[in-house]
């Protein structure tokens, strides 16, 4: 046993699952008390070995939703199958609600719009044009609602905003592709399976969110290059149409990656013809412009070209406008 599998799965227990799932949370604390667990996990490397990577393959080899005692059992019984699919995986949070706050950068885009994502996985981030957006504001009342050109999407994304708003639209999507180590075919049922089995336990209206946006996708599948997306990025971005806004995004996937990775990433993609729209914690990287303060926000930062317009929550949940920061972004 160390230390490291210990300390990682009690900070889970404590600060990152409550509120979000409590049978995770109850698993999450078994296994920072469970010696004989814990050896298992230490057979993976740190970035294997997140909890919410282990609780995701567990339950798609067929670990029930249960108390800690009948998840202990399937995984000591099953533990080499565990630690091999464990091994070959990531997480992909292809959270669609990320929109939500990506929506003030794209908004500030002219159309038509090329959109590429890196880290697409399934690319439900990829289909802001058939999605409905709510934005509320802090006392609950709805402030505004966007909508596709063709009606209301069976997917509606709703975040809280206070302060003020900025103009809003929903963008023209006239192309859409992604890069991913391991991309995701909604329409295939295994990859269905593991994309559900990233749900944590407890998030229903995640659960018919992204199941929704998967019938979205499978009806009208963007392309999906599977590889490294500095290797890929260049011959992907040459696909795109003429003629239209080429934006490449990268919403959550530079965590994931070396620092030196990081940096030559952000290099390969302001070196192209296009616009670059993310959302990172503050002191990701240095790739800000200007630079910004860490200590003025008290979520993550969404920029275009480097210029920050939103304080957010990392999944979209709220955001929040800062024109003073990024005013000068169109």
């Amino acid at each position: 046993m160390t230390d490291a599998v210990a300390e990682r799965y009690d900070r889970f227990a404590r600060e990152e699952a409550p509120g979000r799932s409590d049978v995770y949370a109850e698993w999450a604390a078994g296994v920072a008390d469970d010696a004989e667990v814990q050896a298992v996990l230490e057979r993976l490397s740190p970035q294997h070995r997140q909890p919410p990577l282990v609780f995701a393959v567990s339950r798609l080899l067929g670990a029930t939703v249960g108390d800690y005692r009948q998840w202990r059992r399937f995984v000591l019984a099953n533990a080499d199958e565990l630690v091999a699919q464990c091994a070959r995986r990531g997480v992909q949070i292809n959270e669609p609600l990320r929109l939500a706050a990506l929506l003030p950068a794209l908004s500030l885009i002219e159309g038509p719009v090329a959109l590429l994502e890196l880290g697409a996985a399934a690319g439900l981030c990829l289909y802001p044009d058939r999605f409905s957006f709510l934005v509320n504001g802090a006392d609950g009342l709805p402030r505004r609602r966007l909508d596709p050109t063709d009606g209301r999407s069976s997917v509606l994304l709703t975040s809280t905003v206070a302060g003020d708003l900025p103009p809003l639209r929903v963008p023209e999507i006239v192309w859409r592709a992604g890069i991913d180590l391991d991309p995701i075919d909604v329409r295939d049922a295994a990859d269905r399976a593991w994309l559900e089995s990233l749900i944590w336990p407890g998030e229903h209206e995640r659960g018919e969110r992204i199941a929704a946006a998967m019938t979205i996708v499978a009806a009208d599948p963007p392309l999906l290059r599977a590889g490294d997306a500095i290797e890929q990025l260049e011959a992907v971005a040459a696909a795109a149409p003429a003629g239209a806004t080429l934006v490449v995004s990268t919403p959550g996937m530079l965590v994931y990656l070396p620092r030196h990775r990081r940096i030559e990433l952000i290099d390969r993609v302001r070196a192209l013809d296009a616009r670059w729209i993310t959302i990172d914690a503050p002191t990701l990287h240095d790739a800000w412009r200007p630079a910004i303060d860490p200590a003025g926000f008290r979520g993550f930062a969404v920029a275009l070209d480097g210029r920050v317009v939103a304080d957010a929550d990392p999944l979209g949940r709220w955001w929040e406008w800062r024109a003073g920061i990024g005013s000068d972004a169109a």
